[in-house]
């Protein structure tokens, strides 16, 4: 139960920063939201290393390296998805991807569901897709492009959350600060790089800040949750993510919501109440 309420809480966090960067991503270019989001969400990590305690083994530091190139990659692809939009197409798109990767890394791993939970994780990734079902009338088609973008970052949060997960148990915030440095250090540079490509816009600093902050945050539980529970469980949880960003995206930008995103909705309340009970 616990590891599904903490997933539950990385969910909406990871909701509500995709929702931020993607805004900050449509004021200026995407490099310029990142350069803002990754060092706020290192310096909300440091701020945990008092608390919670980090253990800086050599597993640690590779797989926490590791996770932040992954990191580093989907901030970028992300953000610049949901710039492009809609968000309520493109954001559960890049979702359904995230989960898949980790699932096959539980299973391969050993991990046994109960038959609450045979039934909970497919109605899960079924309720991704309805979710996912915004192409009706009043939404906008997403291009080619986009939808490339949203598959990439799938991948890239997919592969965080597996190298995360791979971390020692003992070695409390040190990989998601080790990540965290890996990725600040990579969108820093690739921004010195193409500064001269970046244009005028000034980032929105206080959005950026917040979605990274959130972010870290939302890597945070996931990482809680995963230690405690069964990381097939855990990643179908936290890829429900685009629940409050389409609803984030309703209240604020006015995107329709389509009844099939509702049903998706509905649909994963019930998913989450059948893996309550593995």
């Amino acid at each position: 139960m616990l590891a599904l309420v903490l997933a539950i809480g990385s969910s909406l966090a990871y909701g509500c920063a995709d929702f931020l960067g993607g805004l900050g991503a449509r004021r200026a270019h995407v490099l310029r939201t990142v350069t803002i989001a990754a060092p706020a969400s290192l310096v909300v990590e440091l701020l945990l290393w008092p608390v919670l305690g980090a253990s800086f083994s050599a597993a640690a530091l590779g797989w926490g390296a590791a996770s932040g190139a992954a990191s580093a990659a989907a901030f970028a692809l992300l953000y610049r998805t949901l710039a492009l939009g809609p968000m309520n197409v493109l954001s559960p798109v890049t979702a359904l991807v995230s989960a898949a990767l980790p699932v096959g890394v539980g299973m391969l791993q050993g991990e046994r569901l109960t038959a609450a939970g045979l039934v909970g994780l497919p109605l899960a990734l079924v309720a991704v897709v309805l979710v996912s079902a915004g192409h009706g009338a009043g939404s906008a088609r997403p291009s080619r492009a986009a939808l490339l973008l949203a598959f990439g970052a799938g991948t890239a949060i997919a592969l965080q959350l597996v190298f995360l997960h791979q971390a020692p148990s003992d070695s409390g915030v040190a990989p998601l600060i080790v990540g965290r440095a890996v990725s600040s250090t990579v969108t820093l540079a690739a921004a010195g790089v193409m500064c001269r490509k970046l244009g005028p816009e000034r980032p929105a600093y206080a959005i950026s800040a917040a979605a990274g902050a959130l972010d870290s945050v939302a890597n945070l539980l996931f990482l809680l949750a995963a230690r405690s529970g069964d990381l097939a469980v855990v990643a179908v949880i936290v890829a429900l993510y685009p629940a409050g960003t389409v609803l984030l995206a309703r209240g604020v930008l006015a995107e329709r919501i389509q009844h099939g995103q509702l049903v998706g909705l509905g649909t994963a309340a019930v998913a989450v109440s059948l893996l309550a009970l593995t």
